[in-house]
């Protein structure tokens, strides 16, 4: 799999560009809003829409810097690709999803292109493959990757297989380096609670290409 060369030689340097890489192509479906504040840089957040060839639509929420927020007068409804990598933190608010994604962008930018959704990903299995069938009779498995990034700390993104690629993935152990390549999909679900039934939403990656790197073969 080939990886996009960052622009910016500092961003070369970052192991994520080369383990941790996606790219979106969609549109602004809400305005940016303060996030957080972290090594005394402020961060914002915005959902960026991208559409499937189905037509169906994945919502993601984009992390950026104030520099690049004030750099680009971001306004809802404007074309951007953007590019960076996704990350993930545990919501210990008890609201919403518990595993949160996000994708941070490095570079991001005003764009005329077709709706795109591209993640690039090298990391480790960190749970047993769960193996599964859905309803239609097709094949699923479900792995957790374990992807490093800087300063010790490390992204757990839920991804899934299909089909022959899971059967494949299913005999993997724990451990197992993978590399893979596909899409961030968000999928509605409703969850039965004692205050009734609440829709929430999930993301994970589906996969269209993996390979491993089996114990052996290092």
């Amino acid at each position: 799999m080939d990886y996009l060369n960052e622009k910016d030689g500092k961003q070369r340097m970052d192991m994520n560009s080369e383990n941790n890489f996606t790219r979106l192509c969609g549109c602004m479906a809400g305005s940016p809003v303060y996030s957080h504040t972290s090594r005394g840089q402020d961060f914002y957040s915005f959902p960026l829409q991208v559409q499937r060839l189905s037509g169906n639509t994945d919502t993601v929420n984009v992390i950026l810097r104030r520099e690049q927020l004030a750099a680009l007068e971001l306004r809802e409804a404007e074309k951007l690709c953007v590019s960076g990598e996704l990350r993930t933190f545990n919501n210990r608010r008890g609201e919403g999803a518990k595993l949160i994604i996000t994708v941070f962008a490095r570079e991001l930018g005003f764009c005329d292109e077709e709706d795109s959704n591209l993640v690039q990903l090298t990391g480790a299995l960190c749970k047993e493959p769960n193996l599964r069938t859905t309803p239609m009779g097709r094949d699923i498995c479900d792995l957790m990757v374990a992807v490093n990034r800087r300063y010790g700390r490390s992204d757990y993104l839920p991804c899934i297989c299909w089909g022959l690629k899971a059967r494949e993935a299913s005999l993997w152990p724990v451990g197992t380096l993978v590399r893979l390549e596909g899409r961030i999909q968000s999928r509605n679900y409703i969850k039965l609670t004692e205050a009734g039934p609440v829709e929430k939403t999930a993301f994970e990656v589906s996969v269209t290409d993996i390979e491993a790197q089996l114990p052996g073969e290092l």
